[in-house]
């Protein structure tokens, strides 16, 4: 009698192989691609040198989908579709269809179900952000509460494209893990240094991982009250929050001093110039959920001066180098403030440990 063949265990690291969730025709002609377009807004068009045509619709989504959202979702593709889907590195959602004619119907139900339909060419694509509330233990703002807004303000230029170039948006809630070079981006900003409950520190907090964890060696051990705890020098600390996620008891995170920061110009392509670190252009910006209308306001601000005044294929931080920091500040009516420059003492001491930078 044959022995019954064993299954293969899995592979529980690296990504799994993507060719099991592709569509037909995209295996059928991988490598071989002659051309692609975009007919409209949310939809490209790949050709084959086979002369096969694949159709993709892109949709937006709020990024944290629940079980409704996704049946819904998946519902429409299964109906309309083909049944099969990618997520972008942003969460929208691609759809790939080998018929034209699936096209226009796969929009119409997306849309009617209140799903946009867009964000390719030059358009502002779906903001890119980190947990927030929901998921993350460090978070000093909700970043997806911050993208809900502000897509909610820029639905217009998520559906056309109408921008000199596209624009990535990014969002983080704290100030050391998540977020990313972007056009635009929105993060916490600490103003004040941890408060430190001395009661719960020896209980809770490994301290001499909090001490290492600090950037600018900001924290040492300390006996208060007769129990070791730790305490921060407050002239070298950076309110970075770093000593926060592997010691609670130093809470950073405030009602009142924790604000937002909007930086702009940064880019990971080298696409008609090489890629750019973002800059500060606002500071102290209020952290007003639900709805962060003050972050809003600037940001919407910049998207108009932005459209109105760059050349064609210009990203916001080439448009911004070629008109200049004054002009930008000028057009923007932004204020500049001493928050803008990066006067911290420590950064020779710091710098002067780097191979690269000595002086």
């Amino acid at each position: 009698m044959a022995e019954a063949p064993k299954m293969r265990p899995p592979i529980e690291s690296g990504c799994p192989d993507a060719f099991q969730y592709m569509h037909p025709l995209m295996i059928k002609n991988y490598g071989n691609w002659a051309y692609h377009d975009r007919p409209r807004p949310g939809v490209l068009h790949h050709v084959a040198k086979s002369g096969d045509e694949i159709w993709t619709v892109r949709v937006g989504t709020q990024r944290q989908l629940g079980p409704y959202e996704i049946n819904l979702l998946c519902d429409i593709i299964d109906k309309l579709g083909e049944g099969y889907v990618r997520f972008t590195i942003r969460s929208n959602m691609e759809i790939m269809v080998s018929s034209k004619d699936k096209v226009d119907p796969l929009i119409k139900a997306f849309e009617e179900a209140g799903y946009p339909v867009g964000g390719t060419g030059n358009s502002v694509t779906m903001i890119s952000h980190t947990q927030g509330w929901l998921h993350c233990d460090i978070p000093g703002t909700d970043a997806s509460g911050v993208v809900k807004a502000l897509m909610d303000d820029l639905h217009e230029e998520f559906v056309k494209e109408d921008m000199p170039n596209r624009v990535h948006i990014t969002t983080s809630c704290c100030q050391i893990n998540c977020g990313g070079q972007g056009d635009i981006a929105i993060n916490v900003q600490h103003t004040k240094p941890p408060k430190i409950n001395h009661d719960l520190v020896a209980n809770i907090c490994e301290r001499p991982s909090v001490v290492a964890r600090c950037p600018v060696a900001a924290i040492r051990p300390a006996m208060v009250n007769g129990k070791p705890s730790l305490e921060v020098d407050e002239k070298k600390c950076i309110c970075c929050g770093a000593c926060f996620p592997p010691c609670p008891p130093m809470q950073i995170n405030d009602p009142e001093h924790s604000k937002l920061a909007i930086w702009v110009g940064g880019k990971n392509s080298n696409a008609r110039s090489k890629p750019m670190f973002h800059k500060l252009v606002a500071a102290g910006v209020p952290n007003n959920p639900p709805r962060w209308p003050e972050a809003g306001t600037i940001v919407k601000k910049i998207l108009k001066v932005y459209k109105k005044d760059a050349k064609d294929w210009e990203r916001i931080g080439d448009w911004v180098e070629r008109i200049g920091w004054p002009r930008f500040f000028e057009l923007t009516e932004l204020p500049f403030t001493k928050f803008h420059i990066d006067n911290w003492r420590g950064s020779r001491h710091m710098l002067n440990q780097s191979a690269h930078i000595r002086f």
